[in-house]
């Protein structure tokens, strides 16, 4: 079994930063991935950022240049910096990541408020 625990979320005002953080344990051989999603009340959830072992990263469109995702595999941990926030980035932020035990499987962590005012 593996869990994801995520920290980091809160309220900050329109153009301030949070870090947002996901340590993954228990039975872990590998973890292939590890990403960031996001939903919004009344939307879809979407992607806005993932990492692979190796360190690339890609991001959504919407972020680009204003979020940075990191990982730090010793500790099995990845990380969001979220800077210039904007009221629209308001969502609950969903940790991801595929993790290989016996098989590959994507697990998902509970989820973290981050409501950004104007």
């Amino acid at each position: 079994q593996v869990q994801l625990v995520e920290s980091g979320g809160g309220l900050v005002q329109a153009g301030g930063s949070l870090r947002l953080s996901c340590a993954a344990s228990g039975s872990i051989a590998r973890i292939n991935d590890m990403g960031w999603y996001r939903q919004a009340p009344g939307k879809l959830r979407e992607s806005v950022a993932s990492i692979i072992s190796g360190g690339t990263a890609t991001y959504a469109d919407s972020v680009k240049g204003r979020f940075t995702i990191s990982r730090d595999n010793a500790k099995n941990t990845a990380y969001l910096e979220m800077n210039s926030l904007k009221p629209e980035d308001t969502a609950v932020y969903y940790c991801t990541a595929l993790v290989t035990t016996r098989l590959a499987n994507r697990y998902w962590g509970q989820g973290t408020q981050v409501t950004v005012s104007s």
